[in-house]
């Protein structure tokens, strides 16, 4: 036992005083932090775009319905010959022209609208722009047929379902994007964190065994000790890293909130939407809706789920890892073995975003929650939307119970192959070393 807790203080020592792990650790919630607010404000940008067009109307049909918008001037070239309408927009290097020539019919017409540009014209702006000759073209074709437009706009009915559980409780159809965002967002930080933290216990393992010096540990160490404390000082020194970065974003968090002079209680929040909607427009009144949903996701059972997650399986993971990098002798000759390490880890992610997000609950969801090898992805994705208490302490007992056979399966592959050298083993190898 005494060895065994030498090897954890010395792999623990080893990963947090490396120089990569400390910057790491403390830059990566503030780029984190960047990255979100450098693509917020790149977006703003670019919704602060206004572009010109240019339209060339020989109908007359559409003088009136060009309206300037925040993003969009419309400047008319009608009375401009169709070349002339051209040669000016490149001159003046507007955003486009659009061209809406005389037909016969509004069929013929709606087909024969065209847009020229210099590059490819943005998907919202063609939408706006087909949606406003959309609107009159049908109000005409209504026209033509005797029917009343005001009539027709007063029959028009808006539908907007509330949504609420049978405790009474209110939530809005914004909910499920929360959902999706945190659920998804869980289970690919945990899909990166074993993989980064495995691939340090492999690192580890092949260096020492390139190095010979695991002959010398060897001789007064037990394999099994040796590959559990690896796992061990390195589980430990990726828990302080997690533990640090929650810290960072929490205290990042409140800065911000208390930067932006933003109240999260949700009663505050709730009176406060109906203010902003009017004041800020629809966009803020979102922004808001979203905290009042953050504010209603278990936030706590989300972080310890992390924990326990991540813990299981990494430990799962990373003994596979660890047989792996007493197997081979340098980090090239370990690929060939990433296949059924990265292929479960890629599944969970995939049935995460297909599967979960689509049916939370459904019979793919479930059982993909249950096997040990996705598990800590797929659950974690689950757990936003609710999950039963038994279903999570299923899944974590099979994690766990993996774990000890993963362990011992992994221990006798690291038995053998620390003191293997110059041989590159195939599958068939290993499950040779399986038996001895």
């Amino acid at each position: 036992m005494s060895n065994l807790k030498l090897i954890i203080q010395r792999e623990f020592i080893a990963r947090v005083r490396n120089r990569t792990f400390v910057v790491m650790t403390f830059l990566s919630p503030l780029i984190m932090v960047g990255m979100i607010s450098l693509i917020t404000w790149l977006a703003t940008l670019n919704n602060d775009e206004v572009r010109e067009i240019a339209y060339f109307d020989e109908t007359g049909m559409f003088a009136k319905d060009f309206k300037d918008s925040e993003n969009i001037d419309y400047v008319d070239y009608s009375q401009l010959t169709l070349n002339d309408a051209k040669d000016s927009v490149i001159i003046k290097k507007l955003y486009g022209l659009l061209y809406i020539p005389k037909k016969q019919s509004n069929k013929e017409l709606a087909e024969s609208i065209q847009f020229y540009a210099e590059e490819a014209p943005n998907v919202g702006v063609l939408s706006s722009i087909e949606k406003i000759i959309a609107a009159k073209i049908t109000n005409q074709n209504f026209e033509s047929k005797g029917l009343d437009l005001s009539t027709i706009e007063n029959a028009k009915a808006q539908v907007n379902i509330s949504i609420e559980n049978f405790s009474g409780e209110k939530t809005s159809k914004i909910t499920n994007y929360v959902k999706m965002f945190f659920g998804g967002a869980a289970g690919y930080f945990l899909m990166m964190f074993i993989i980064i933290y495995g691939n340090m216990v492999m690192r580890s393992v092949i260096e020492e065994k390139a190095n010979r010096i695991i002959e010398i540990i060897i001789s007064s160490v037990k394999p099994l000790q040796l590959m559990m404390g690896k796992i061990l000082g390195t589980s430990f020194a990726g828990i302080l890293q997690f533990i640090i970065w929650v810290i960072l974003g929490g205290v990042l968090l409140t800065v911000g909130v208390v930067f932006l002079g933003i109240d999260v209680d949700q009663s505050n929040m709730q009176d406060a939407l109906k203010v902003v909607e009017e004041t800020q427009g629809v966009t803020m009144a979102n922004f808001a809706e979203v905290l009042v949903e953050i504010n209603k996701l278990p936030l706590g059972a989300l972080v310890l789920a992390f924990f326990v997650y991540f813990v299981g399986g990494y430990f799962l993971y990373s003994s596979i890892y660890a047989a792996i990098g007493a197997a081979v002798d340098s980090e090239t000759d370990s690929q060939q073995f990433m296949l059924p390490i990265i292929l479960p880890l890629m599944l969970g992610i995939y049935v995460g975003f297909f599967s979960v997000i689509e049916n939370p609950h459904g019979t793919v969801s479930t059982v993909f929650s249950m096997i040990p090898l996705t598990s800590p992805i797929v659950m974690l994705m689950r757990i936003p939307f609710g999950v039963n208490w038994w279903e999570v302490v299923i899944s974590i007992f099979l994690l766990f119970g993996s774990i000890i056979f993963m362990i011992w399966l992994a221990g006798k592959i690291y038995r053998v192959g620390i003191l293997m050298y110059g041989k590159k083993p195939s599958y068939k190898e290993l499950f040779k070393w399986l038996k001895y």
